[in-house]
């Protein structure tokens, strides 16, 4: 049966740690196969990450969060027969994703020319750290490297301390446009038959998702700096502690305004906050003032009264919190796999749903070489020798 939108796509997976995997996990989760190309005896670096490790194989969650629906085969890509190998996975692929630095799948002997000779109609996503190209287009570059240098670091944490984001933004944001640009490449080979190049880089996805902190500097020319849990043009428009801890609200409009302002007994139109510039030139008091009000309730009470008001706002919840929350596991973002080696275990799920399609099966991140064999012998029953002298009707 088939497995999603994707299904009878093969993707070949070289790409390693975060922004390649969790790119060709995508593909994976919307049906595509996903064969993980790994270095014997070590494999994808991630597998080593942690703590925290699982079971007594030590094994990495940190590998497990973005490698579900793949297969894993082992080939030394600098040997004659890994290079083979390769070569009949590419022949037989319609994506081949990487995230190699700049010149490595060349100095391998799979340059983009070379893989279209074996492949034409093959769409090949490349990701680099700082771009393809460029004066600084051969530095490596890691997530937490990149919030630095890409600006996320300077617009968050509190003010005058630049703070990294918890997450792996930079990497993720790669993957999504990575899986943009594959698919546009497909649908775009229907018309033209032959495969594309799609480059994407951490720094590019970045800088592509400043958003209206970039515009403060590119027409405004004003430099965004962090103001902590804030948001720099609006207030309120925050995290505001209650009784019994601490409430995001969000005062977007005017009209949420004047909705919001007499639940904490404020006046709307007081000329001190009646405007959202009045409000945001006075951020402080107006955080006293409000903070005051929501002293008398908690979380879940003051929760209440602002949804009657149809103000949005929410808990701040940690992690685990997250897994076990309703809403969460109704939205089909946890999934259960049967692991080789840890059994039954819950992993974040796909963001994607489609109407009318049957929630997948999905399976465990693979073991390093898991599936060797198993692809070996696929690619020999086949694959068919070509004949020595074409047919009558071929000449």
């Amino acid at each position: 049966m088939p497995t999603g939108p994707l299904d009878g796509v093969l993707v070949v997976d070289l790409s390693r740690v975060v922004a390649g995997p969790h790119a060709t996990q995508t593909l994976a989760d919307l049906g595509a196969r996903v064969i993980k190309v790994e270095q014997p005896g070590t494999g994808d670096e991630t597998r080593g990450w942690g703590p925290p490790f699982a079971g007594d194989d030590e094994i990495s969650t940190y590998y497990l969060s973005c490698n579900r629906n793949k297969e894993s085969i082992t080939l030394d890509l600098k040997s004659g027969e890994g290079k083979a190998t390769l070569e009949r996975l590419v022949r037989r692929a319609d994506v081949l994703v990487e995230n190699f630095r700049r010149g490595v799948l060349d100095r391998l002997g799979f340059p983009v020319e070379r893989l279209h000779e074996l492949n034409e109609r093959l769409v090949v996503l490349s990701i680099t750290g700082f771009g393809h190209d460029g004066p600084e287009g051969d530095r490596p570059g890691y997530d937490a490297i990149m919030q630095g240098e890409a600006g996320i670091m300077s617009v968050t944490g509190p003010p005058g301390t630049p703070s990294k984001v918890g997450l792996s933004i930079a990497d993720v944001l790669a993957a999504s446009n990575g899986v943009s640009g594959v698919l546009a490449a497909l649908y775009e080979r229907e018309r033209t038959g032959r495969g594309t190049v799609v480059r994407t880089s951490l720094l590019a996805s970045v800088v592509g998702a400043h958003m209206f902190q970039g515009t403060r500097w590119t027409v405004a020319k004003d430099v965004p700096e962090s103001v902590g849990n804030d948001h720099p043009s609006i207030a309120p428009y925050g995290t505001f502690r209650c009784a019994d801890g601490i409430l995001q609200i969000g005062v977007a409009n005017q009209n949420l305004w004047h909705r919001f302002a007499p639940l904490v007994g404020l006046d709307p139109d007081d000329p001190a906050y009646a405007t959202i510039p009045a409000r945001s030139a006075r951020r402080a008091q107006l955080t006293e003032a409000i903070e005051e009000a929501l002293a008398g309730g908690t979380r879940r009470e003051w929760l209440d009264r602002l949804g009657e008001a149809g103000v949005p706002a929410g808990s701040v919840r940690s992690i685990d919190e997250v897994y076990e929350w309703e809403q969460t596991r109704s939205q089909g973002l946890v999934i259960e796999v049967d692991h080789p080696r840890l059994g039954p275990i819950e992993l974040p799920g796909p963001p994607l749903r489609f109407d009318g399609a049957a929630p997948r099966e999905h399976t465990a991140p693979p073991l390093l070489g898991e599936h060797t064999e198993a692809i070996l012998a696929w690619l020999d029953a086949t694959e068919t020798e070509p004949d020595d002298e074409p047919d009558e009707e071929e000449r």
